[in-house]
């Protein structure tokens, strides 16, 4: 069976000429490296509780708050295709899919609002690329790259990136789900290319996530010596907007 069909929907194109990031793009876009990265604590309890009372995937539950958060944020939306700035009406996802021989997958996940309809079609998905052998990939950009190293409590991360193959698709990663003062936080990373993100969204993004998992409004933040190499969940960059969207979590 082949990568279930993912609607794309419509998208715009953004006037250089008038985009108030028209200098930071053309400042950044030549970069070798141009993305930063941040790992910062979510307070994940309301999902984590949720999912758990529902009997949903946490992974694929903490995935879906984040994407509606993504949503709220304009620059989540945004890619640099062939060298021009569009603007998405729609965000989906892509993780990393574990198998049983030790390999992995890509699966790809169409983005619903409702979060047990999400979750139950990336489920299908999640079986489908674990029966198979091959590396599948969405050939679109308007979609967020995931992936969750459960096992770790990390304070920094890079990812694997051709740098030769334009791809402005922000990374965010989760990681192992502690317990703190009776809650639970998630570790994450999330790249951002600072050509679309800027410091302020990055702020957004991070309140926005916090609220669609229904989480309460502390945010607990590593110092800035962790930053890493790229820019990752639930971060301070662009610096798009991914503290809109940590914002928007707060409140889902």
């Amino acid at each position: 069976m082949g990568m279930q069909e993912i609607e794309v929907g419509s998208r715009h194109k953004i006037n250089l000429d008038t985009w108030e990031r028209r200098a930071s793009f053309h400042f950044f876009k030549s970069f070798t490296e141009p993305y930063h990265g941040v790992c910062l604590r979510v307070d994940c309890t309301a999902t984590y509780s949720y999912a758990k009372q529902h009997h949903l995937s946490v992974f694929l539950s903490l995935l879906h708050r984040s994407l509606v958060a993504a949503h709220q944020v304009e620059n989540f939306k945004t890619r640099i295709v062939g060298g021009d700035v569009w603007s998405y009406e729609q965000i989906h996802a892509g993780s990393a899919v574990g198998r049983e021989n030790g390999t992995i997958g890509l699966g790809h996940y169409q983005f619903r609002p409702r979060i047990d309809e999400f979750v139950h079609e990336a489920a299908v998905e999640l079986d489908r690329v674990r029966q198979r052998d091959d590396m599948e990939r969405y050939p679109e950009a308007n979609l967020i790259r995931y992936s969750v190293l459960p096992w770790f409590d990390f304070t920094s991360i890079s990812h694997a990136r051709d740098f030769s193959h334009e791809d402005s698709a922000p990374r965010i990663t989760f990681g192992k789900i502690t317990k703190a003062d009776g809650r639970s936080d998630d570790s994450h990373l999330r790249p951002a290319d600072f050509a679309i993100f800027d410091r302020k969204e990055l702020k957004l993004a991070r309140s926005s996530s916090e609220q669609n998992a229904g989480c309460s409004q502390a945010v607990k933040c590593p110092p800035l010596g962790s930053l890493c190499s790229e820019l990752a969940p639930w971060c301070e960059v662009r610096l798009l907007s991914v503290s809109s969207a940590i914002d928007r979590m707060r409140s889902v």
